[in-house]
């Protein structure tokens, strides 16, 4: 009797599935990640990672493409395989590469010198996913490092390594014992795309709805390609890739985090723990049954990961706090967490309808915590004309202090002279002219908070709505919608 195959398997074979479905989505932004690929020169190296499925292939193809390169791909097979995989890819641009047998990478790496320095070999040379060539044999990375300084450094090869495993890829070129320390001529992860751009990937008419969207996919280009053929329909999009036990999302986080080097599958406790409102070491710890001084590690590979973050109030020494608070950061994690994870069993015998029902208030709520959360990103990038010919500002956080009031947005001038004082709110009603008025006076009797009431302070107060009213008229603060924040952040 044939024997199914085991989760890890079959997280696999359902990832490579993924990946193969037609991208759905244009090329879009990437300006920066391909000025700085643009900017190698010839010998040079460039090394680049992030989280799986930030889109580091396709702004790879799409630059390859462009520059008439060639790409090739490691996989996790035998050694000997990888380099019969390489040859073959080398060999689609090389004539008679792939025509040898090479016993090991060092004749392998030698040979393609020197067909490049007879103006062979395609420029830019990408190798993707390096962490599995390494993890076969990690010796590798010395017989890497000692081409990347004379084989290639001599036939003028400009080369691009990139890698999902971040603390791999770092640790081959930040430590300063890595084996590519200093050699890198560019060296920088890719970091989710802004959601400025997702009203125009998946055909949104308002800023407003591409804020709802941006709470269930975030800045994931993979997940933007799945939802788009829902277009406007995001209960619809959720329900079937995320809600749905057959969706190609249902079980995404943990297919991702079985896929990190070295696999992270032991965060998994921390992260139910953290999305099921532990935010503090000492809950955290209550709720996996660990002591809180061995944390530290573990949750600080989570934030590595970009999977959760550290949050402190405002005014408060980054390291030196004891009040942080530990949230899921991935705005689809976080969604998974709220709607999966403590309904699988109901999900399973669930009707479409009956999903989508209790989907609804959720995605709202997710809506209005992302929604404050971008508020703040936007604070250092709104122009003086959005602040009343204030600012520029520095970064803006929360501000909260045992049973004092809470303030949702804190941000100080670069001169130091001017505070902001903001309050989100996300709710259509929030935004008429009657219910602002009456959100700054709660906003104002407040006060300031401790970490920045001095005498000289001027305190700009700013409401931050889903939609701006058409005729407001003269107020005494300033009023910034969806289209303002993400204008910032594009």
């Amino acid at each position: 009797m044939r024997q199914s195959a085991g989760p890890a398997i079959e997280m696999m074979l359902a990832s490579m599935m993924l990946e193969r479905i037609m991208l759905r989505v244009r090329f879009l932004d990437r300006r920066d990640a391909l000025a700085r690929l643009g900017a190698i020169s010839s010998p040079g190296l460039g090394v680049l990672w992030g989280r799986r499925r930030v889109g580091k292939t396709r702004l790879l193809l799409e630059w390859c493409r462009a520059e008439g390169g060639l790409y090739t791909v490691a996989d996790q097979s035998a050694e000997s395989v990888q380099r019969r995989y390489f040859a073959d890819a080398v060999g689609e641009r090389v004539a008679g590469f792939a025509e040898v047998a090479y016993p090991d990478w060092r004749a392998l790496l030698a040979a393609l010198a020197r067909r490049a320095r007879h103006g062979e070999v395609p420029s830019p040379l990408i190798v993707d996913e390096l962490p599995y060539l390494v993890a076969s044999c990690p010796s590798r990375t010395s017989t890497l490092q000692a081409w990347v300084d004379h084989g290639a450094k001599q036939a003028g090869i400009r080369l691009v390594v990139a890698g999902s495993s971040q603390r791999m890829m770092q640790g081959l070129v930040l430590d300063r014992s890595a084996p590519l320390f200093g050699r890198a001529a560019q060296a920088f992860a890719l970091e989710p795309l802004s959601p400025a751009y997702l009203g125009e990937a998946l055909g949104l008419g308002a800023a407003r709805e591409a804020v709802e969207a941006y709470a269930v996919w975030g800045g994931t280009p993979w997940y933007w390609e799945l939802a788009a053929p829902s277009g406007g329909d995001l209960v619809g999009a959720v329900d079937a890739l995320v809600l749905d036990p057959a969706g190609p999302l249902h079980r995404e986080p943990e297919r991702l985090l079985l896929e990190e080097q070295p696999s992270a599958a032991a965060l998994r406790p921390l992260l139910d723990a953290i999305g099921a409102g532990a935010h503090r070491v000492s809950e955290i710890a209550g709720r996996v049954g660990q002591p809180a001084t061995s944390l530290a590690r573990p949750l600080s590979r989570l934030v590595e990961l970009g999977l959760v973050r550290r949050e402190v109030p405002f005014g408060e020494p980054e390291r030196a706090t004891k009040r942080a608070l530990y949230r899921i950061d991935d705005p689809f994690f976080r969604l998974w967490f709220r709607m999966v994870v403590s309904h699988k069993a109901w999900l399973a015998v669930a009707g479409r309808r009956e999903r989508q029902v209790r989907a609804r208030p959720l995605l709202h709520r997710l809506a209005a915590e992302c929604w404050e959360e971008l508020c703040r990103r936007a604070v250092p990038r709104l122009g003086s004309a959005r602040l009343g010919g204030r600012g520029p500002f520095g970064p803006a956080a929360r501000h909260w202090h045992g049973s004092a009031p809470e303030h949702d947005v804190v941000a100080r001038s670069l001169d130091g002279g001017v505070v902001l004082l903001g309050e989100a709110k996300w709710s259509e009603r929030a935004a008429e002219p009657a219910a602002l008025d009456r959100a700054y006076r709660e906003l104002v009797d407040k006060g300031l908070p401790p970490a920045v009431r001095t005498a000289h302070d001027e305190v700009v107060h700013a409401l931050f709505v889903a939609e701006r009213p058409r005729r407001l008229g003269k107020r005494p603060y300033l009023v910034l919608d969806a289209t303002d924040v993400l204008r910032a952040l594009a």
